[in-house]
């Protein structure tokens, strides 16, 4: 279950896309010269998943610059920094309840690249998305379905650190670990076949084919 809170949140997660996207090369036709023009970020669909550990937010995000393509941007919560991921760092905020976050590029974070791996062998699906607003507490769906291809039995993996990621960014991301190696698709448009390993899928609004996010070969 991810845990939410209803509150306010500055600057934005969109915000913090605002800057950081036109640095990235996989987002230059999307957010370089558009963002330049003004465009903002706007969310097409996300979800979460759970941190075994209930400590930090794990979301996939999906966004676009004006009508720009799809853009695939995972992103990790923390209360504290990631000590050595600062390349990864996407920015702070002040949330109003948790106060400061730090928002990193989640290919960078050890927790996220753990629970995707998990997710993907095992055939995982997101986390279903609890509200919290005051007293009220709100189950809503969320608006991104991810569902893992695999089908292998949970297994214990041990505590991985930024050192153990060997991270090449690009349209497709590559993060090599001692678990496999993920790739992030960075502008999904199609769910290529992944003879060399499965696959992480999702499907949102208008969207009714699975469309790949990311593999895992191990």
């Amino acid at each position: 279950m991810a845990l939410l809170h209803k509150t306010e949140i500055k600057p934005t997660k969109l915000e913090l896309l605002d800057e950081w996207l036109p640095g990235r090369s996989w987002a230059a036709g999307a957010a370089g010269a558009e963002g330049a023009a003004g465009l903002a970020v706007s969310r097409v669909a996300a979800g979460r998943f759970d941190d075994p550990a209930g400590v930090v937010g794990l979301e996939v995000m999906l966004v676009r610059v004006g009508d720009g393509p799809v853009l695939h941007v995972p992103l990790t919560y923390r209360g504290a920094p990631l000590a050595g991921a600062e390349e990864f760092l996407v920015g702070t905020t002040e949330h109003g309840v948790l106060g400061t976050r730090w928002v990193y590029d989640a290919a960078g974070d050890p927790v996220f690249v753990s629970v995707l791996t998990d997710v993907i062998r095992t055939g995982g699906t997101q986390a279903a998305e609890e509200l919290h607003d005051g007293d009220q507490v709100i189950v809503r769906e969320p608006n991104l379905l991810l569902r893992g291809s695999g089908s292998e039995a949970p297994r214990t993996v041990g505590d991985l650190t930024v050192a153990d990621l060997e991270v090449t960014d690009g349209q497709t991301t590559l993060i090599g670990t001692s678990m496999g190696v993920l790739r992030l698709f960075r502008t999904p448009t199609q769910s290529p076949a992944a003879p060399d390993g499965a696959l992480l899928t999702a499907q949102w609004s208008g969207v009714d084919t699975p469309i790949a996010l990311a593999s895992l070969a191990t």
